[in-house]
């Protein structure tokens, strides 16, 4: 077997031949061989025979499609801290799996495998390779290996087409060619079914940009759920950026956007951020990035729209679950989200096996979503943008009679931000509609929480009084909805 791969297309007219005799499904994406004389990044494609094609969408009644009628279960997307590089784990709602990248060639694929053992993640059904950089192959051939022997195999893969001069890049397709794994050569437009939620490929184009840089020419997915939406670009820069915004406009609208090229000035332009109207970034690359990741142009830009940021080299691994309305923001580490404050949270090293901690938990409707801190009880929590204002704890049930321990049931709430929030005129209320009004001039510290007693005292900076002769909050389940100044709901969270 020789050591160099090259990539051969297949014209549609070869794949409606096959399709009679072989079973192979006429697409406009052609597979990738691994039988052929070496190939370089400038190699051209010839019009060799094929394998298989690219999967068609699925038609079957009874999938499940990412539309919020249809939603039924959750889509957890999981940023695996994994030093300057970028490797991602997708579980949809059916437990179809995707990787999407692997690593940087100098661990050899070691952390995104024990994060995939520890998550006892079986089968991975679709493996992207988003481009051929030995800092996003680095373990696909360890990934290829283990799951053809050691578990439940691998789905498919899917690669942009173009080939890297690296023994990183030889090694992957040898894997590929070792355990006979289908390899998709996967453009814009090709469909990529993933059980339960919409997948669509956006890019690389035809024909290729930049003179086939690999970079400029990664695979561009939008994964929908619901009323949330990802956006995995690879390391598009600014030529692929461009094209995106050009071609696709609004419809890059999505919830949450994984920042190009681990924060490089080259990508998340501001362009495709006004496109994509985010309401968070992930950036994945090293504390201590020889290239200066996240760059402070790109951190900027992301100030000066207010998004937040969570960078795998402060918050860990990043876990974000969507249950089709919400996005619920999961990382190893409290860290800085304001991008400006970025770099003043503490390192934390690829590897480190710490469970993770809902943080923060973002609220989707269409094109649009909202933010606000995450209960810490397990409630469900959505909130207006900006608010900072979190339910730390609920006790309903006072000891004793509720009806003589008023001041024993209560609702503590925790400011997380990094300023003092003025809570003058706010009010909470639940299901049935009692209410209390925050006094005028009262004012939550960063950091600080304040407990809104049912019964009466005397109100402090750390305890209010309702001051209501009987009890409020139902033992056996209630909503606490808190509405700032301005009449806008700002938290419902239910419990039971």
């Amino acid at each position: 077997m020789t050591r160099g791969h090259s990539f051969t297309i297949a014209a549609v007219v070869v794949l409606v031949v096959f399709a009679g005799c072989t079973g192979v499904v006429e697409n406009n994406a052609a597979p990738l061989s691994t039988d052929a004389p070496e190939a370089t990044a400038s190699d051209s494609p010839t019009t060799e025979d094929t394998t298989a094609s690219s999967p068609s969408p699925a038609t079957d009644d009874s999938t499940t499609t990412g539309t919020a009628a249809s939603v039924n279960g959750t889509v957890e997307v999981h940023f695996i801290n994994v030093g300057q590089s970028v490797s991602t784990l997708i579980v949809g709602p059916t437990n179809e799996t995707m990787l999407i990248d692997s690593g940087d060639f100098t661990n050899d694929g070691e952390y995104v495998l024990q994060y995939l053992e520890r998550h006892n993640i079986t089968r991975i059904d679709h493996f992207v390779v988003t481009h051929a950089d030995a800092d996003h192959i680095g373990g696909n051939a360890a990934v290829i290996d283990y799951y053809e022997t050691e578990a439940n195999g691998i789905g498919a893969v899917y690669d942009p087409g173009i080939a890297a001069s690296t023994q990183t890049y030889e090694e992957y397709l040898d894997a590929v060619e070792t355990h006979n794994v289908t390899l998709y050569e996967t453009r814009e437009g090709d469909p990529l079914p993933f059980d339960g939620a919409d997948v669509d490929v956006l890019g690389p184009p035809e024909p290729y940009l930049e003179n086939r840089d690999r970079n400029e020419n990664s695979i561009v997915l939008q994964l929908s759920y619901g009323n949330t939406s990802f956006l995995f670009t690879g390391d598009a820069e600014d030529d692929q950026e461009a094209y995106l915004v050009d071609t696709y406009g609004a419809a890059l609208q999505s919830t949450i956007l994984k920042a190009g090229h681990h924060g490089s000035k080259s990508s998340t332009s501001s362009a495709i951020l006004d496109a994509v109207g985010p309401k968070a970034v992930v950036i994945s690359s090293a504390y201590d990035s020889q290239y200066g990741h996240p760059q402070e142009e790109v951190l900027q830009r992301l100030a000066d729209r207010s998004i937040p940021a969570y960078w795998t080299a402060t918050h860990g691994n990043t876990v974000l679950v969507s249950n089709g309305t919400h996005v619920t923001v999961e990382t190893q580490q409290a860290a800085p989200t304001d991008p400006t404050e970025l770099r003043t949270g503490s390192s934390i090293e690829p590897g480190t096996a710490d469970p993770v901690e809902a943080r923060t938990t973002i609220a989707g409707s269409g094109n649009g979503s909202t933010q606000t801190p995450v209960a810490t009880d397990g409630g469900t929590e959505t909130a207006s943008e900006g608010t900072s204002l979190v339910v730390d704890e609920i006790h309903a049930d006072a000891e004793g009679d509720d009806r003589e321990n008023l001041n024993d049931e209560y609702v503590v709430f925790r400011n997380t931000g990094t300023e003092p929030l003025d809570l003058s005129g706010w009010t909470v209320a639940d299901a049935a509609d009692h209410t209390c009004t925050f006094p005028d001039g009262f004012t939550l510290d960063s950091d600080a929480t304040v407990t809104l007693h049912t019964g009466s005292g005397s109100d402090s900076d750390t305890d209010l009084y309702w001051g209501s002769g009987s009890p409020i909050w139902n033992n056996g389940g209630d909503t606490v909805i808190v509405t700032n100044r301005a009449g806008d709901e700002v938290i419902r969270e239910e419990y039971s």
